[in-house]
C-alpha cells in the first residue's frame, strides 16, 4: 500500500463543497504516544498514522467562525463558536491519511446536535471562552451534556516568532487533509482543503486538562512534544465517501 505523502498545500481534491468555515486563534498541543495504545481507538479500516514509528495525541483549541453550507454564507450566532478537540492521526487501507476525533467540544448546542445525528461526530456541548492579554492565549473549557459532565480543560500559551521552515513533525500534526469516523456502519472519508497553515511556535505555560483522559486516553506523560499556534485559515470540506468494506 502506498501511503500519500505529508503535504503542506495540496491541490484541491474534490470539485464540491459541502462545508464552508474559518479556524481562527488555533494552539495545537502535541504528545508522543505508542501506537498500539490508540490503534483500538481508530474505526475500521484504519490503523495509527505514525512519524518515526510514533503515534500522536493533539490537543486543540481555537475558534469556529462561519460555519455554513456549501458556497453560501455562514449560518448567524449558531455558526460561530469556540471549540477544542482532542484527536488521533489514522491511515486507511487505501493509503489516506487523516484525524481521528476523540473529543469536539464545543460552545453551541445545535452544531453538537447536527454533527452528532449526521457524521456521529463526538460532539458535546460545553461551556469555553479564550481570554487574549497580548500574545497571551488562555483557552478554558467546561463539559456541559453529555459528559462526564464537568470536565475541564484550561491551558495557557505564549504565542511566539512566526515559523518558515516547519519540523517533518509540525507538518505531520498540522497538514491534515482529511477525517475519519464511523458513522451508521461505515467508515467515511471527509475531505478538506484550506492554504497552507501560517504557524507560531507557542510556549506551553499552564496546563490542567481532563479531556484526554476522558477520551479514552492516558494522560499525557510529561511536557509535550510540539506546541504550535496559528492565526488561522479559511477550510472547505468535500462531500464523504465509504471505504470499502473488508472482510
Amino acid at each position: 500500500m502506498d501511503i500519500e505523502r505529508v503535504d503542506p498545500a495540496p491541490d484541491r481534491a474534490f470539485r464540491r463543497r459541502v462545508l464552508r468555515q474559518r479556524w481562527e486563534d488555533l494552539t495545537f498541543l502535541h504528545w508522543a504516544v505508542e501506537p498500539e495504545l490508540v490503534a483500538p481507538l481508530l474505526p475500521a479500516g484504519t490503523r495509527p498514522d505514525t512519524l518515526g514509528g510514533v503515534a500522536h495525541v493533539g490537543l486543540i483549541g481555537f475558534r469556529m467562525v462561519g460555519l455554513g453550507l456549501g458556497r453560501g454564507p455562514g449560518v448567524p450566532y449558531l455558526g460561530t463558536f469556540w471549540e477544542t478537540n482532542v484527536r488521533l492521526y489514522s491511515v486507511d487501507d487505501t493509503g489516506r491519511r487523516a484525524v481521528v476525533f476523540r473529543s469536539l467540544d464545543a460552545s453551541r448546542l445545535v452544531p453538537v446536535l447536527v454533527a452528532r445525528a449526521t457524521l456521529r461526530l463526538p460532539y458535546l456541548w460545553s461551556s469555553m471562552r479564550l481570554d487574549r492579554d497580548g500574545d497571551l492565549r488562555t483557552y478554558r473549557c467546561r463539559r456541559r451534556w453529555p459528559g462526564p459532565a464537568g470536565t475541564t480543560s484550561r491551558m495557557v500559551v505564549r504565542v511566539g516568532e512566526p515559523i518558515t521552515d516547519p519540523t517533518p513533525l509540525e507538518h505531520f500534526v498540522t497538514a491534515r487533509w482529511a477525517l475519519h469516523t464511523r458513522a451508521y456502519g461505515r467508515t467515511l472519508h471527509l475531505p478538506n482543503w484550506h492554504p497552507r497553515w501560517p504557524l507560531h511556535r507557542a510556549e506551553l505555560l499552564h496546563l490542567d486538562d481532563e479531556l484526554v483522559t476522558a477520551a479514552g486516553l492516558p494522560a499525557p506523560a510529561g511536557p509535550p512534544v510540539s506546541v504550535l499556534h496559528s492565526p488561522g485559515v479559511p477550510v472547505v470540506f468535500g462531500p464523504p465517501a465509504a471505504l470499502p468494506r473488508t472482510g
